[in-house]
């Protein structure tokens, strides 16, 4: 198959090294466009009011057949460039592999499932990939990831890919061996305590630092409890954010006849 790959942990992240040296040497063909530097949780941010910079990057640490660009931009700008620019018969575009999970509501800020929804967007099939490293007792176990990845387009390369498809993927941070399988899975709940830290510098300024305890729900059939017991998580995903039960409840209740005041 002919990839785009991209991530938001930037071009020289060892998870997006690993994920194109394991697919270049399964043979797919692989292009590489990604950020200059790390730009996570940027969401799907894409630059209008600058010039783009794209430059060729040779540095030996991809496989010699892998094609790999720079950008100055966010992952989404790296993808319409990648689509536009540099591979538009791009079979598929995979973004990661992330560095920690993109898990229940993390995937609204996540620049890495950002960046498959623009592949979505531009008519291409798309899979996000993070390896859940919250921890890294044992490291960061991107072999897994990558191996998941590779499994998951085999049986793509059998069923055939479909355009709409949109899938986010969670890599439980386990040796190989110790995956249990493959989950379809539906989106999951994970819930920040104690968000915003205050604290003061040492001229006694107050400042700000957002992250915050995760509390897990641990639902059944969701992605979070998927990884939690050692499952590689498949949340198929789409971009259609209506809520649909709400349309008659409004109209119910009259917001139809509201009446703009002269």
């Amino acid at each position: 198959m002919k990839l785009l790959l991209t991530n938001d942990d930037g071009v020289f992240a060892p998870g997006l090294i690993t994920l194109a040296s394991n697919l270049a040497s399964e043979g797919h063909k692989v292009w590489v466009v990604a950020p200059d530097r790390e730009r996570s949780s940027i969401g799907h941010a894409i630059t209008l009011f600058k010039p783009l910079r794209l430059w060729n990057v040779e540095s030996g640490v991809y496989p010699g057949e892998v094609k790999v660009w720079a950008c100055d931009g966010t992952p989404s700008d790296c993808v319409v460039l990648g689509i536009e620019e540099i591979i538009p018969e791009a079979d598929a575009v995979i973004s990661g592999i992330n560095r920690g999970p993109n898990l229940g509501d993390d995937l609204t800020y996540s620049g890495t499932v950002s960046a498959a929804m623009e592949a979505h967007f531009l008519g291409k099939p798309a899979i996000a990939v993070s390896l859940c490293c919250e921890t890294t007792e044992m490291g960061h176990l991107y072999e897994t990831a990558a191996k998941a990845v590779i499994a998951i387009l085999n049986k793509f390369c059998n069923l055939g890919f479909y355009n709409s498809l949109l899938l986010n993927v969670n890599v439980p941070n386990l040796p190989i061996k110790a995956i249990k399988g493959f989950r379809v899975t539906k989106k999951g709940i994970r819930m920040y305590e104690e968000k915003v830290t205050k604290l003061k510098d040492p001229k006694g300024n107050m400042y700000y630092w957002i992250s915050g305890r995760v509390e897990d729900k641990l639902e059944e059939g969701a992605d979070v409890e998927a990884v939690k017991e050692g499952f590689v998580s498949m949340t198929p995903i789409h971009m259609d954010l209506t809520h649909y039960p709400s349309i008659e409840k409004l109209k119910r209740a009259g917001l139809e006849e509201i009446k703009i005041q002269f």
